[in-house]
């Protein structure tokens, strides 16, 4: 049996490392973390915005400290498991006959982090010097939204110094032999409407009826999502990332069966493209609530409002220009798209940092969150060449 390569069995090792939400093993993690900065020859500094939540912040030191430097951002926590559902435990990081590698993270995102790593130990073992400073950052809880995270490291002065002028994300898989590259992304908002009304005798038709305004709020929701839905098949062109989903999540209320309630609760899970008018998308959810009833309200447990898209034009953003310049050399098909979900990259673009979406992988099925997440070991290995070569065309950019 042939040896196993060394960034594969370093990824695997990240991939055991218990760092599932609600209560992730941040210390294990941090400490496997400042072990991999030694390997690297790279400074090394742990914060915690918020106790208990540690960032690790790799540096390597440029030539030229008047230059923008590069961020390659990761996070290190993962979403829950439902093991009754995995063909392998998922945090065994098992290795199948095939090579494909079992894990809770080995998509989103434990393989880009260690990608980087191994990209940048590649790189200084040949000789290969940067213009510019590179830090890599491993930060907590973007998988409940990042604003213990990188939210708050934004803020210190510690990010301010490293004068970041051009980033890297995560991205998802491309099941074609093509990759998929990210520009911006959608707007969360999950949004809890309650609906009150007269309550009584289940036998009743009562006025003001708490059923009847749900039943007008879902209504108004749902033929939102069925035209969303309509506008997204009608035209090839268009990605999921393109157009705006609804989800109904939630739905609170009643006593028992025969008493109409006071108050009936109902959640939506919003995802909207930026090219939408944010301000707008509010008054038209307002409308629907107030056609429903007047006494309806809502509130917000999420309300994302950056919008802010990275230039992908060929010649007109250096930046996308020595990233794609890159790709091409290593022959990638790069296919620009709107990150359906939500990223940490947003809160870089927000300071009018441009920013990227990418993990190389290509031929590999969408399971980030899903049941038997999982990644081959020759697709990892393959993503680290990528970075090999992205890496030294972004950090010795001179402009």
């Amino acid at each position: 049996m042939a040896e196993e390569h060394p960034s594969v069995t370093n990824f695997r090792n990240y991939i055991r490392i218990k760092t599932v939400q609600p209560n992730p093993d941040y210390a294990t993690c941090t400490q496997y973390l400042q072990g991999q900065a030694k390997e690297l020859g790279a400074e090394c500094q742990v914060v915690e915005c918020v106790p208990g939540k540690p960032i690790v912040v790799m540096t390597l030191r440029g030539q030229d400290p008047t230059l923008h430097s590069i961020l390659l951002n990761s996070h290190t926590d993962v979403v829950p498991v439902f093991p009754e559902h995995w063909t392998y435990e998922p945090f065994s990081a098992h290795k199948d006959e095939n090579g494909n590698i079992y894990g809770r993270g080995t998509q989103d995102m434990k393989c880009v982090g260690i990608q980087y790593l191994e990209a940048l130990k590649r790189l200084k073992k040949d000789g290969i010097k940067f213009l510019r400073t590179i830090h890599l950052t491993f930060v907590p809880d973007e998988e409940i939204g990042g604003g213990d995270g990188m939210g708050k490291f934004i803020e210190t002065k510690l990010f301010k110094d490293m004068d970041v002028g051009f980033g890297l994300d995560e991205g998802y898989a491309n099941p074609t032999e093509k990759f998929t590259v990210f520009y911006g992304e959608r707007s969360p908002w999950w949004i809890m409407i309650k609906c009150p009304g007269q309550p009584g005798h289940g036998s009743q038709f009562l006025p003001n009826n708490s059923g009847v305004k749900l039943q007008k709020v879902i209504n108004k929701f749902m033929a939102y999502r069925e035209e969303q839905q309509k506008k997204l098949k009608d035209n090839p062109k268009l990605r999921l990332g393109d157009v705006t989903t609804v989800n109904l999540t939630m739905l609170k209320g009643g006593v028992q069966f025969n008493v109409v309630p006071s108050e009936l609760y109902v959640g939506f899970d919003v995802r909207i493209t930026p090219t939408e008018d944010l301000v707008k998308f509010e008054e038209m959810i307002k409308a629907w609530c107030k056609e429903a009833g007047d006494d309806i309200t809502y509130e917000f447990r999420q309300k994302e409002m950056r919008q802010k898209l990275t230039c992908v034009e060929d010649g007109e953003n250096p930046w996308w220009d020595a990233f794609s310049a890159a790709c091409k050399k290593e022959n990638l098909v790069l296919e620009k798209e709107i990150f359906p979900a939500s990223t940490d990259s947003k809160y870089i673009r927000e300071l009018g940092i441009p920013a990227l979406g990418f993990s190389p992988m290509n031929r590999t099925p969408i399971l980030l969150h899903d049941h038997n997440e999982y990644l081959n070991e020759d697709i990892f290995i393959r993503g680290i060449e990528i970075y090999s070569t992205i890496i030294p065309a972004l950090a010795n950019m001179k402009i």
